[in-house]
């Protein structure tokens, strides 16, 4: 028993680095990926919670956004934690007509809960005027 008990407690307390190791290399790889994959154009998210829209790449360690019309900025590029993907304004539309097709059905039914509420309550009232009967 003695001989095991080494062995596992290294696993034990291997295993949650080892763990650890992985997902933080994962993530340096998915943020280098962002990294390389911007473009003039793209709308970005800094870690600061700034959108902008990347102007200028010219730097391998800075880039250029603009904030506001006419007014550009200089960042880190590990900085940009997140690329803002365009809104399809088609796709939109289409998603909104379902929902409200949708909410117009669900007016149209009767609520089950209000049913459900009505005959708690006429169970509570038959029960107190039998309670009070006997």
């Amino acid at each position: 028993m003695e001989t095991l008990f080494l062995p596992m407690l290294l696993l034990l307390l291997a295993l949650p680095l080892f763990l650890s190791v992985r997902r933080q290399k994962k993530q340096m790889q998915e943020h280098q990926e962002l990294q390389n994959s911007l473009e003039v154009g793209d709308r970005v998210m800094t870690s600061t919670g700034l959108y902008a829209t990347v102007v200028d790449l010219s730097d391998d360690e800075t880039l250029e956004l603009e904030i506001a019309d006419g007014l550009v900025t200089t960042w880190l590029r590990q900085a940009v934690t997140k690329k803002i993907e365009p809104v399809d304004e088609d796709e939109f539309d289409e998603d909104s007509e379902d929902s409200e097709d949708e909410d117009l059905d669900e007016s149209s039914g009767t609520d089950s809960t209000e049913d459900d509420d009505e005959d708690r309550s006429a169970e509570v009232a038959s029960s107190a005027e039998s309670g009070g009967k006997q």
